[in-house]
């Protein structure tokens, strides 16, 4: 299912440093990042608890930072976890390009299925916030991308899934000329179809009320 036509959405500026954006995909935003630089460098502040928190209303809780470098056209995802307590992430390019995609798979929300694409760039720096329950994948557009992503739960495999990135019915944005490399177990991943009928997926109840407990 396509992402939904775009709605104008107000920003959230503070000073120079950062502005964000609510995504398509209700709970996920993008956060556009201000650097700084001369002949020696640059810096820039790439994550900031009080503004990610007065934008999103919740806090973001760090338990685990993850970091990946992939190759031109590794594709990581669609990955999720059950709520609660769910994997919230921050995720932020450092080196190199991804194409980083959100997907609603909160069964019986009311955006099931929407998705939302952002460029995430180390020339321009950019970071995605995902609330839990959401879906998340990327794409490496170029050899050596880095990509941290800061989570708000270690990892349990007990609770964390996925659904094929290729499923035509969620009809991801990836490049159609580029060759794309799975790992086994995305390669393996149900379709979304599937991880629905086998009870995989984030209820959209189960989410709601976890949201207002975080507050």
């Amino acid at each position: 299912m396509a992402s939904r036509p775009p709605t104008p959405l107000a920003d959230s500026e503070r000073g120079d440093r950062v502005k964000i954006r609510e995504l398509e995909v209700p709970g996920s935003y993008a956060v556009d990042l201000t650097v700084h630089g001369d002949s020696r460098g640059r810096f820039g502040e790439w994550y900031r608890k009080d503004v990610l928190t007065d934008v999103s209303g919740r806090p973001f809780t760090v338990a685990q930072a993850n970091h990946s470098v992939s190759a031109r056209g590794v594709l990581r995802g669609v990955h999720f976890a059950l709520v609660p307590p769910g994997q919230a992430k921050y995720v932020y390019c450092s080196a190199g390009a991804i194409l980083d995609v959100v997907v609603d798979l909160r069964a019986g929300s009311p955006t099931f299925a929407v998705h939302d694409a952002v460029l995430l760039d180390s020339a321009q720096p950019r970071a995605v916030y995902l609330s839990e329950g959401l879906g998340h994948a990327f794409l490496a557009l170029a050899d050596g991308s880095s990509v941290t992503y800061l989570v708000s739960a270690t990892y349990n495999p007990q609770r964390e899934f996925g659904v094929h990135p290729l499923d035509p019915e969620l009809d991801l944005p990836w490049l159609d000329d580029m060759q794309i490399e799975l790992s086994r177990k995305d390669a393996l991943a149900p379709s979304l179809a599937e991880a629905r009928q086998k009870g995989l997926l984030p209820s959209w109840d189960a989410c709601r009320p976890y949201y207002r407990r975080t507050t």
